[in-house]
């Protein structure tokens, strides 16, 4: 299940030009899938596309795509407990935060083809232009910032995702 946390649309009178686009959600106990989370992302960057908020380029979307899937799989895998995603975007970039209950940072390891799993975190680095963990006493907040300024390739997923698919 899903509880929507917060949601500030970018339309309606009253709205303060330069106030972030803002999304959150909270999963349950057991109740975290990627799939949701993914979803989620493109239904943000969505509205933010039927707005006058920057546009989100396909590659820059796709590695959202990556980054919030492989953080959300790893709340799922590593913390009991309830966890949630944050998502925000500004003129200049996109961050997603998902927070989980365990307290162990998490760490990319050294790509290794002969080892399934445990490429996550190596994955959300190399899509994004940095990469913020925050311990915290219940949990942590990793936050993956994407920036829209930087050149990322301008064609669908011709991004940095791109160089991860095989050719």
């Amino acid at each position: 299940m899903v509880t929507p946390r917060r949601k500030q649309t970018a339309e309606g009178p009253g709205r303060d030009e330069g106030a972030p686009l803002r999304y959150g959600a909270i999963w349950g106990d057991g109740a975290a899938r990627a799939a949701d989370a993914r979803q989620a992302l493109r239904a943000f960057l969505g509205q933010a596309r039927r707005t006058d908020r920057a546009v989100v380029p396909n590659s820059l979307a796709a590695d959202a795509e990556l980054a919030t899937s492989e953080m959300v799989t790893n709340a799922i895998r590593h913390a009991p407990g309830p966890c949630g995603m944050t998502l925000e975007l500004t003129d200049d970039e996109l961050t997603i935060t998902v927070w989980d209950s365990s307290t162990e940072k998490p760490a990319p390891r050294k790509a290794d083809p002969r080892r399934i799993g445990g490429h996550g975190m190596h994955l959300v680095h190399t899509v994004s232009d940095k990469v913020v963990v925050a311990l915290r006493a219940t949990g942590k907040l990793v936050t993956a910032h994407l920036s829209l300024t930087a050149n990322r390739g301008g064609a669908a997923f011709g991004g940095p995702a791109a160089a991860l698919l095989p050719g």
